[in-house]
């Protein structure tokens, strides 16, 4: 799912912006507010220069990485991640009825709908993309067992190989629909980057630069046109770039960790700036590659969770606001995942036990030659600690992570690596531990299903879209079956007791903190955001709710 944070260093961000500036000859401050008539939304994130690439499918795009794939592009229906409970909105379907278990769905596709080149969006164009999600493997991040796939009129039906219980949302209002009038002449969907990209969206592409990527209104869009006529999405060097950028109205809406929001973000402007750190099911966490020796015993993972202090992660890393910590020694959270937890784990939290680590290693057959740790075979255990150098929140957990294996013996090195290089190594399994995110849902399932299902298992180079440290346990990926394909809640407990029993003592990513799918935004130009009185979506412009969103504001001087 998600585009994530960076950080570092803010004259570098500063300098890349004044440049931006320069070149486009008008202040970066400009939102075209003259005489009170707002026009322009400004969208920043943290993400560094960016590659040209508007494919909606690829996670790596820059559409995704800045997140305006999604006001180009658009979902069947729009459900909302921070409150799974509420009744999912109608966007390019107007009706969706599951039947057979969960193993087959009809969609009723919206009349008076059109691309953005003009021609009519239709029920052809829904089967169109599923088809092609179907045929092209790398596509299909969530492994939907897609069958066949029909149209009658303006419905489609779709039969799936099991039930999709799990896998509503993701079908419903992950995927984004494209035109089969021009998709169908791409030679490869998974590598094309779309250059002239046509949605159904209310905005168009019109210019992209490594900084600065602008989308227009256009004309014919099915729903009110928004209030907002430009979208400027900025690609800022860091975190500490972006925030300032948020602090001083050069952006307006964001995801971006900010060490001590307080004082740097929101004591700037206490009546308009913003943050909302909305919490979902996920987790964030340390994935192990399981496939490297010494790693692939569990004995050694359970005593590495027994020395990361997760607290200490939360307070220093996550300046005590941005991922909760999780405290659970299941990795659910709490309370949001308090009913899910098995009775065997109730009450049980993580805590920090040294010693009882130590205890577990020399009992695996692992001995200590003084401070160094060495492994069954006599070799000192070492391990490389890599994410993105510009995420500082992950960067400092590292470091938190980097002293506390040192307790253990543990010499642990941290590598600060470029963004598109560490996507495709952990895609690829080429790592030995990071930092990364989990997928959220409604249910626990989501998260030990991108850590441990074994229908995602890729050999080392292959990319894969979850189980990304190669933890292959086929009693996991049984348990994570029989919770998807269950036919009552009786069965799902019982799955989901399993997968909680597995965890624990496989170990085969650390859980840290909670996921959160919020944003900072300001509302001196823009007023409408969600916020704790009207969650009605997500606030991270990289969600497909981002249009929404958008959709939503109107301007704070109307």
């Amino acid at each position: 799912m998600r585009a994530k944070r960076l950080a570092a260093a803010a004259v570098a961000g500063l300098t890349a912006m004044s440049l931006l500036a320069a070149c486009s000859g008008e202040s970066p401050n400009s939102n075209n507010n003259r005489a009170g008539s707002t026009t322009v939304l400004k969208v920043g994130m943290p993400n560094g220069p960016q590659t040209e690439n508007h494919n909606p499918f690829l996670g790596s795009s820059s559409g995704a990485s800045l997140g305006y794939r999604w006001q180009i592009y658009e979902p069947l229906v729009m459900t909302n991640a921070i409150r799974p409970a509420d009744p999912a909105k109608p966007w390019l379907a107007t009706k969706w009825e599951w039947t057979d278990g969960y193993k087959a769905v009809a969609l009723t596709i919206r009349d008076g709908v059109t691309w953005s080149d003009g021609k009519p969006f239709s029920a052809e164009d829904v089967a169109f993309t599923f088809e092609l999600i179907k045929k092209h493997e790398g596509l299909n991040g969530a492994a939907v067992p897609y069958g066949d796939i029909t149209v009658a009129g303006n419905v489609v039906n779709m039969t799936f190989g099991s039930p999709q219980f799990v896998n509503q949302a993701k079908i419903l209002n992950s995927i984004p629909m494209v035109p089969k009038h021009i998709w169908s002449g791409i030679a490869d969907p998974t590598t094309d980057i779309n250059k002239n990209p046509v949605g159904t969206g209310p905005f168009t592409l019109k210019s992209f630069t490594p900084q600065t990527t602008t989308l227009v209104a256009r004309d014919g869009y099915w729903q009110d046109p928004p209030a907002v006529k430009e979208l400027r999405y900025t690609s800022y060097t860091d975190n500490n770039a972006q925030t300032t950028a948020l602090a001083n109205g050069e952006a307006e809406w964001s995801f971006v960790f900010i060490p001590n929001y307080k004082a740097v973000y929101v004591d700037k402007n206490p009546e308009h700036n913003k943050v909302w750190p909305a919490s979902v099911l996920g987790i964030h966490g340390l994935y192990i590659n399981t496939t490297k020796k010494p790693f692939d015993n569990p004995a050694l993972r359970r005593a590495m969770n027994m020395v990361i202090n997760r607290n200490d992660i939360f307070v220093q890393a996550e300046a005590a606001y941005f991922h909760p910590e999780v405290t659970s020694v299941t990795g659910i959270p709490t309370p949001a995942g308090e009913s899910f937890i098995a009775p065997e784990f109730k009450g049980q939290l993580h805590k920090v036990d040294v010693e009882g680590a130590k205890r577990e290693l020399t009992a695996a057959g692992f001995t200590f030659d003084g401070n160094t740790l060495k492994d069954p075979t006599g070799k000192p255990v070492t391990l490389t600690l890599t994410d993105p150098a510009g995420w500082s929140d992950y960067i400092t957990s590292l470091e938190i992570v980097k002293d506390n294996l040192s307790q253990i013996g543990i010499a642990a090195t941290v590598d600060k690596a470029n963004q598109d290089a560490w996507f495709q190594a952990v895609e690829e399994g080429n790592f030995d531990a990071t930092f990364r995110w989990t997928n959220g849902g409604t249910t626990p399932y989501d998260i030990y299903q991108t850590i441990m299902d074994g229908a995602l298992l890729k050999p080392i180079g292959t990319p894969a879209a979850g189980n990304f440290g190669r933890f292959d346990s086929p009693e996991a990926t049984a348990a994570l079956a029989a919770f998807a394909n269950a036919a009552d809640d009786a069965a799902r407990t019982t799955a989901m007791n399993t997968l909680q029993k597995i965890f624990v003592e496989q170990m085969p990513m650390i859980p840290v903190g909670a996921d959160n799918a919020g944003g900072a935004y300001v509302t001196t130009n823009w007023v409408g955001w969600p916020d704790d009185a009207n969650p009605y979506a997500p606030a991270q412009p990289t969600q497909p709710n981002a249009v929404d969103v958008v959709l939503n504001l109107k301007p704070a001087n109307a």
